[in-house]
């Protein structure tokens, strides 16, 4: 193992992301690389983290850079978590957003308990329209 990576907006192979869904324990359209491609397309910011050139974990966010930023995917592969890359990956979007910026995020239900430990506070005054697909 090397010392875990950190890069800002990288290209990401497509192949890499879906493993590291696969391998995280979250839930994402996998079987459908051509809308997971299209999701980190349209991302206006990604960190990626690596163990050499093996991608590990992902923090993909769409923001305005000056009010909010939502951060929509957050994975480590499970060979890779409880290491600290998780809480890496946040930071850095948080550095990269700045001070002024709100982080908000929809939790998976199994991660409930790891947002509170990174340092973010439960809302409830969100309300959400699902996807029909």
């Amino acid at each position: 193992m090397h010392p875990i990576r950190f890069a800002l907006n990288a290209p990401l192979p497509t192949e890499a992301v879906v493993r590291v869904f696969n391998n995280s324990g979250i839930t994402r359209p996998t079987h459908d690389a051509a809308r997971i491609a299209q999701m980190f397309a349209n991302a206006n910011l990604v960190v990626s983290a690596w163990d050499g050139d093996h991608l590990v974990g992902v923090a993909r966010a769409l923001s305005d850079f000056c009010y909010c930023c939502y951060l929509s995917d957050l994975a480590v592969d499970t060979a890779y978590q409880r290491q600290g890359i998780g809480d890496a990956l946040i930071t850095q979007v948080r550095h990269a957003m700045g001070d002024g910026v709100s982080l908000i995020l929809l939790s998976a239900p199994g991660a409930m308990g790891y947002y509170p430990k990174v340092g973010f506070t439960a809302a409830d005054n969100a309300f959400v329209i699902k996807r029909q697909a």
